[in-house]
This record gives structure tokens, C-alpha cells and sequence, in this order.
């Protein structure tokens, strides 16, 4: 049975980016919305409305309303059948997926919104935890001698990896460099088909330490959870 789904969300990649990756992987047809749209007002007018009172979310058949960035990724995956069956693995893949979400407190203020100095101290005070994370993702991919962190089929831990990985090059692009496994990760990603197709058309996000913005439409805007 196909459902309606409406992925709602700002002008920014952050948490809604894995889902847009792995609707893109699985071929699963979405509506990417900006929370002003979809409600017709500003986002601190309906914040109050919203479950847990956080973006993003999907909205299943203009009935079902789910929240939160790894609830949303286990829906598309257990739609897509990608859910693994032996538990062992599926807790793998959990703790994996988790550990990639957290790289989101650090990065996305630095990115989408820090500049100038704000964003030059931001950088330099996360590096050591980037590092660190970063090498404890390169030693489970070098350890499992497989494509990506389960097996050789990507899945929601996979893209959520991805995209944290990817968005830290906005911050410093020699970071990646010093994992030889995550850059081989990185390029697997890149070279599926429809990942690859999606990453082509996405908006661009611009001016990183300056002045943040996607280009939508061919204009830029700035990041963030306002319309204008």
C-alpha cells in the first residue's frame, strides 16, 4: 500500500537530511516540506502544536504525525524492508545510528549558524570530538571488512553517518583526510545512483562562516527556522 508522506522540516540539511537520503536510496516517493508551508504560519506561532515541540517530522496519510529524527529513519526503513532480522545486528546498527545523530549537537550550530569568531571557536572546540568519534566509526568499518557499517546494504545508520561526515567538511575539509576507511565510506555513499542524484540536485549550502544559506530555487536563503 502507498502512503502519503510529508517530510516537514526548515532550510536547513541537519536532522531531516538522513531521511531525505535514505527516501531517496529506497525510492519512496515524499513531499519535502518547510514547516511555514505546511502549516501556513511561522514556526514559533505552531512550535507549541508540534509534538515534542521539534522538526523534523513525517506526516503519513495527513493523519499520522512522527517526530523525531531516528523514529522517522526506523519508519522508512521498515517500509523499505531494511530492518534487520537478527537482533544482534539491529542493535549494532542502532548504537551506530545514535552515535551518528549526536554529531549533530556540535555540528549544526557551528554550521548553519555560527560566524565569524563564534564560528572559528565552535570549530576548534568540537575538533577533538570529531576526532575522536570519527576514529571510533573508521575501526568498526575497518573491523566488519564490509561496504558499509552492517553489511553491504546501506541503511539508516549508513546515511545518518553520511551526512555528519559530509556536513564536517564545511567546517574543515582536512578532518575526513586523516580516515583513509570513512572517505571509502564516503565515496560508496556517493556512488549510488540515486544518492547520487539527489546530492546533485539538493540545495547548495553556502557562505559557512560568513553568512549560511541554501540555494533553493536558484536563490540563496539563509539557514535557519523563519521563512524570510
Amino acid at each position: 500500500m502507498k502512503h502519503k508522506l510529508e517530510l516537514i522540516y526548515f532550510k536547513m540539511r541537519a536532522l531531516a537530511e538522513a531521511p531525505r537520503l535514505l527516501f531517496h536510496y529506497t525510492n519512496i516517493e515524499y513531499d519535502d516540506l518547510m514547516s511555514w508551508d505546511y502549516y501556513g504560519k511561522e514556526w514559533s506561532e505552531v512550535k507549541s502544536q508540534v509534538p515534542f515541540k521539534q522538526l523534523p517530522m513525517i506526516v503519513v496519510d495527513d493523519k499520522y504525525e512522527i517526530c523525531q529524527s531516528i523514529a522517522i529513519l526506523n519508519y522508512i526503513e521498515n517500509v523499505a524492508g531494511l530492518k534487520l532480522k537478527d537482533p544482534i545486528e539491529e542493535a549494532k546498527a542502532s548504537s551506530i545510528l545514535q552515535s551518528a545523530q549526536e554529531l549533530f549537537l556540535p555540528l549544526n550550530p557551528a554550521v548553519n549558524f555560527a560566524v565569524g569568531d563564534d564560528f572559528k571557536k565552535r570549530r576548534d572546540d568540537m575538533k577533538p570530538f570529531l576526532m575522536s568519534r570519527f576514529e571510533d566509526l573508521e575501526k568498526i568499518l575497518k573491523s566488519n571488512e564490509m561496504k558499509f557499517f552492517i553489511d553491504d546494504t546501506p541503511r539508516a545508520c549508513d546515511f545518518a553517518a553520511f551526512h555528519h561526515l559530509d556536513i564536517s567538511k564545511k567546517l574543515d575539509n582536512s578532518l575526513i583526510s586523516k580516515f583513509p576507511r570513512l572517505e571509502e565510506f564516503l565515496n560508496d555513499i556517493n556512488s549510488i545512483d540515486t544518492v547520487k542524484n539527489y546530492l546533485s540536485q539538493r540545495p547548495d549550502l553556502i557562505d559557512v562562516s560568513i553568512e549560511p544559506k541554501l540555494v533553493i530555487d536558484g536563490k540563496a536563503h539563509s539557514t535557519g527556522t523563519t521563512k524570510t
